[in-house]
C-alpha cells in the first residue's frame, strides 16, 4: 500500500474487546478458519465469556469460539496439577504490556506460572508454542470438560496413544438453539516425548492415568523442561472423527516451524483483506476500516475437513457426507457455520458479494445441501444443525443476491425449490425463533389468508412478533419474486409479488404507522411506537422504514415524498436527542 503498512498491519484485533460475546474475538486464526484459538478471560454465557481486554486473568486457551459453538481448553502451567480444581484455581493473571495481537498470532505472558505462551494457526490446526521456566513439573492442562461460552460439555475423552499423541473429543451439549448435542474430536501431537499422563474424573485427580471419559473430566501432560524450555503442541479438530482430525493435522502442518506458520498466517491475512484497498483518510481511519473488515471475514467458520467430510445433523442420527471434487481433485465448495443471515441484506450480502464471492459461493452450497439433506435450507446452521435463529427466511435473500449478482455455482434449482417450501406452510416462515419441533409461531398460513402475521402468537418459539414477521416476510417475498421472474416462472413472480404488498395490511392511516394487528383484524390497543410490541429487537419507528422493497409505496402511503422525508428528518433528530 502507499503508506507501507500491509492491510494486516492497520488491524487492531483488541478494538471493541471489553464488552462483546464469546465469539466476537478470535486471534491465532485464518479468515473462516475451522480453528479459533485465543485466550478466554472469562468462561461462562454467550455475552460475557471469551477475551475481554478489562479482565485480569486467562482461564485457557481454547480453540473454538463459534455461535453456539466452543471447546478444546488447554492452559500451560508449572507446579502442582490443579486442574481438577477448575480454573479459578488455576488461571494465571496477565496484562497487556506483555502482549501481542495481531491477525494470525498472540503472545502473552502467563505472570503466576512465569510462561511465555505464543499461538497461531492454519485452517484447522492451532500451533501452541510455550517457554516455560526451568522446571520439571511443567504441564499443559485440556480442562476438557468446563463450559465455554455458550456451551456445556455432555461428555468428553482423551487418550495418549503414543508417547506424543494425545487423541479424544468433547461434546458441546444441546442448546436452546442448537437442538443436538454436537461432538468436537481432536488429535494434539508433542514436540517432544511426554513424561507423565493423567488428568481427573468427578472431580478426582488421577496423576497416573491411561485414558480419562466423562463429563466433567480433563487431562494433562507433564514434561520436563529443566533444560530445554521451550514445548510446542498442534491442536487440529474435526466434527466428523478422529481420523478426519488427523488428516486436517497431516495435511495442513506435517512440520515444526511455528515461526513459518505465523509468518504465513500473515500473508493470507493480507490477501483476503487486501482485496479491497483504500487511500487518503487518517490512519486512525484506516485502522477502522481494516478492523472492520478483519471482523467481516472473521467469524462464520470452515466446518468441513480437508477431504471434504463434514457432520450432517439434520436428521435423527449423525451422517458423515463428502462435498464433491472438481475434475483437478480439489473440493468444490466448504462447509461453513453461521449464525442467522437476519439483516444480512445491509451487510454481508453487499460486502461478500463484491470482494467474497468464493465465500460467498460456499455458502450457498452449504444451505442448498443443508435442504438436500434436511429438507429445509436454514436460517443459520451450526455445527450441522438446523438453529432456526431469529425469524423468518433469511437464507432467502443471501442465495438471491448471490444468483442475481452472477455466483451461480450452486444448484440452483433445487435452491429455488428449498426457498419457494420455506416461503409456505412447514417451511421456515412457519417457524419462529428457534421453534424446533413445531410450525406454529412463524403464522404463515394467517399471513397467506390474512396478509398479515397477527399480533400475539403463542408458541414454545422467540420472536414471535407478528408485525416484525409480516414486513420481513414482504421483503423476502418480493427477493423471491425477482428470482422467479429471472427463471421464467411468471406465475410464482406475480404471487410473491402480491404478497409483497402485505406491508400495506398494517398501515393505520389514523396514526400514519405501521401498526400491529390482531388476529380479528384490529389493531393492537395503546400503540406507542417508541415500545417494541409486536417488533423483534426493534420498535414501531424502527420498523416503520423496513420496507426496502417499495420505498415509493411506502411514501405514498405517508402522503408522499416531502411528508416522508419531513419524517425521516425527525426520527433522526429524536434519536440522537434520547441518545439512541
Amino acid at each position: 500500500m502507499p503508506d507501507g503498512k500491509s492491510p494486516a498491519e492497520w488491524v487492531n484485533p483488541l478494538i471493541d474487546t471489553a464488552n462483546r460475546r464469546f465469539f466476537f474475538f478470535s486471534s491465532a486464526c485464518r479468515p473462516f478458519g475451522m480453528v479459533n484459538l485465543s485466550p478466554d478471560t472469562a468462561r461462562s454465557g454467550a455475552w460475557e465469556a471469551g477475551y475481554r481486554y478489562d479482565s485480569e486473568f486467562i482461564h485457557d486457551f481454547s480453540h473454538v469460539h463459534a455461535w453456539q459453538l466452543a471447546g478444546i481448553a488447554v492452559l500451560p502451567a508449572v507446579g502442582a496439577v490443579r486442574g481438577h480444581q477448575g480454573s479459578e484455581v488455576f488461571r494465571s493473571r496477565f496484562n497487556h504490556e506483555d502482549e501481542t495481537v495481531e491477525p494470525g498470532y498472540h503472545a502473552v505472558t502467563l505472570m503466576d506460572y512465569d510462561i511465555n505462551a505464543e499461538l497461531t494457526a492454519t485452517d484447522r490446526v492451532g500451533f501452541h508454542r510455550y517457554t516455560f521456566p526451568s522446571d520439571n513439573s511443567s504441564h499443559i492442562l485440556f480442562d476438557l470438560g468446563t463450559e465455554l461460552g455458550p456451551c456445556e460439555m455432555s461428555d468428553c475423552h482423551a487418550k495418549m496413544v503414543s508417547k506424543t499423541r494425545m487423541t479424544g473429543f468433547v461434546e458441546a451439549a444441546a442448546t436452546r438453539r442448537r437442538p443436538k448435542a454436537t461432538r468436537i474430536f481432536f488429535v494434539a501431537d508433542f514436540d517432544r516425548t511426554v513424561t507423565r499422563f493423567g488428568g481427573w474424573e468427578n472431580g478426582s485427580v488421577q496423576n497416573v492415568a491411561t485414558s480419562i471419559s466423562g463429563k466433567d473430566s480433563g487431562a494433562f501432560v507433564q514434561f520436563d523442561t529443566t533444560d530445554d524450555r521451550v514445548v510446542q503442541m498442534k491442536v487440529a479438530f474435526s466434527y466428523c472423527s478422529i481420523n478426519g482430525a488427523l488428516r486436517n493435522l497431516e495435511t495442513e502442518l506435517p512440520h515444526w516451524d511455528f515461526d513459518s506458520i505465523r509468518s504465513k498466517a500473515k500473508v493470507v491475512w493480507d490477501e483476503w483483506l487486501g482485496r479491497i484497498q483504500v487511500e487518503g483518510g487518517t490512519d486512525d481511519l484506516k485502522t477502522k476500516f481494516y478492523t472492520d473488515l478483519y471482523h467481516a471475514i472473521l467469524g462464520r467458520r470452515r466446518i468441513s475437513d480437508v477431504d471434504g467430510g463434514y457432520s450432517d445433523q439434520t436428521g435423527d442420527t449423525q451422517v458423515i457426507r463428502y462435498i464433491p471434487k472438481l475434475n483437478d481433485g480439489s473440493l468444490a465448495y466448504e462447509h461453513h457455520n453461521s449464525d442467522a443471515f437476519w439483516g444480512s441484506q445491509w451487510t454481508l450480502n453487499v460486502l461478500w458479494s463484491l470482494a467474497y464471492p468464493d465465500i460467498m459461493h460456499n455458502f450457498c452450497n452449504t444451505l442448498v445441501d443443508m435442504y438436500k439433506n434436511g429438507g429445509l435450507i436454514p436460517r443459520g446452521p451450526s455445527g450441522g444443525n438446523y438453529t432456526f435463529v431469529m425469524t423468518s427466511a433469511t437464507s432467502t435473500h443471501f442465495l438471491v443476491a448471490a444468483y442475481q449478482k452472477g455466483i451461480r455455482n450452486w444448484d440452483t434449482a433445487a435452491g429455488y425449490e428449498g426457498m419457494v417450501k420455506n416461503h409456505g406452510p412447514g417451511g421456515l416462515m412457519s417457524k419462529a425463533g428457534y421453534e424446533h419441533d413445531t410450525c406454529i409461531g412463524g403464522g404463515i398460513e394467517q399471513y397467506i389468508e390474512k396478509g398479515y402475521v397477527p399480533h400475539g402468537i403463542e408458541a414454545r418459539a422467540f420472536h414471535c412478533d407478528g408485525a416484525a414477521q409480516t414486513l420481513e416476510y414482504a421483503y423476502v417475498d418480493w427477493c423471491l419474486a425477482q428470482m422467479s421472474r429471472a427463471l421464467g416462472k411468471d406465475e410464482d413472480y406475480k404471487s410473491f409479488t402480491a404478497r409483497a404488498a402485505n406491508y400495506r395490511n398494517l398501515y393505520d392511516p389514523d396514526i400514519a404507522f405501521l401498526r400491529p394487528r390482531q388476529a380479528d383484524g384490529s389493531w393492537l390497543e395503546k400503540f406507542d411506537p417508541m415500545k417494541p410490541d409486536g417488533w423483534n429487537e426493534g420498535n414501531g419507528w424502527q420498523y416503520l422504514w423496513h420496507v426496502p422493497h417499495d420505498v415509493a409505496g411506502l411514501s405514498g402511503l405517508m402522503g408522499g415524498n416531502e411528508t416522508t422525508a419531513e419524517r425521516l428528518n425527525g426520527v433522526l433528530a429524536k434519536a440522537e436527542e434520547l441518545d439512541f
